[in-house]
């Protein structure tokens, strides 16, 4: 009977499984992140404020998010269709493309970056076409919501095609029996389904390109008030050795990104929670 009463867990030895999980949590990522607090603490308020405030960091604050913004949309709406044909068409060459996809995952961003810039430059393959038309692709902010959309393009496709997969076509089938035609059934059964992996998706390719720094400082100019971010920003600091203001800047960054990381999770959640009530 005692042993009928006594608590399974799922996996076995899971209090020791979840002192190694928060201990390697604490090394890698709680402790950095805690000496970032530790090294402004002896700033005062004034001068962190005066060091995040400063008017070169509100410029690169706003390009950032803005940017960051843009690329992650774009990357959804192009990201969901490019898993919507690697899912649902048979064409020549498609293992080949799926590889692709994952090539900015194993791409170091520096060589990404490189070739970015080479490919936009005035008098690139690319940029030349865009120069003749007075547009202005590298070295400017243009350029850095390119260079963003190619790093956070994987992170929207792999978390739609799995669900997308997932889907079985008994469904559109049963939709389609009722009289909806093929929009119908996309708008009102799978997109439901899939919106909540794409809204991940989204958030994966925003954050991550929040934090980029190797693709953009090649092909952004790293011009102050019009093409320097905040990681360039951090850097140039601590070359003047202003290590308390770098990571005064860093703090920044880290907060709002967890604010808008998490604001987006519980968006998720409910939109989750919301799409299952409905299903059942």
């Amino acid at each position: 009977m005692q042993n009928k009463s006594r608590r399974r867990t799922i996996l076995p030895g899971f209090g020791l499984s979840l002192g190694y999980t928060m201990m390697y949590l604490g090394l890698v990522v709680i402790v950095p992140l805690s000496m970032l607090f530790f090294k402004t603490s002896s700033m005062g308020f004034s001068a962190f404020w005066e060091a995040t405030t400063a008017p070169r960091a509100l410029a690169s604050y706003r390009l950032s998010f803005g940017v960051a913004f843009l690329s992650a949309l774009i990357n959804a709406f192009f990201g969901f269709i490019v898993a919507w044909v690697l899912v649902r068409y048979e064409f020549p060459f498609k293992k080949i493309i799926n590889v692709l996809i994952d090539l900015p995952f194993a791409l170091p961003t520096a060589v990404a970056g490189i070739a970015l810039a080479t490919l936009y430059s005035p008098s690139g393959w690319v940029g030349q076409f865009f120069d003749k038309l007075d547009i202005q692709s590298a070295y400017s902010p243009l350029g850095i919501v390119i260079a963003l959309t190619f790093i956070g393009l994987p992170f929207v496709v792999r978390t739609v095609q799995p669900v997308l997969e997932s889907i079985e076509s008994e469904i559109e089938e049963a939709a389609a029996s009722l009289g909806a035609n093929r929009w119908q059934t996309f708008r009102a059964v799978l997109f439901p389904v899939l919106f909540p992996s794409l809204l991940t998706g989204f958030t994966l390719a925003f954050s991550r390109a929040l934090g980029e720094y190797g693709s953009v400082v090649f092909i952004s100019g790293n011009m102050p008030f019009k093409t320097e971010i905040p990681p360039l920003l951090i850097m140039t600091k601590l070359e003047q050795y202003d290590y308390s203001g770098a990571a005064a800047i860093a703090i920044v960054m880290l907060l709002t990104s967890l604010l808008l990381l998490l604001t987006i999770n519980l968006l998720n959640r409910h939109v989750s929670r919301r799409v299952n009530d409905e299903l059942a």
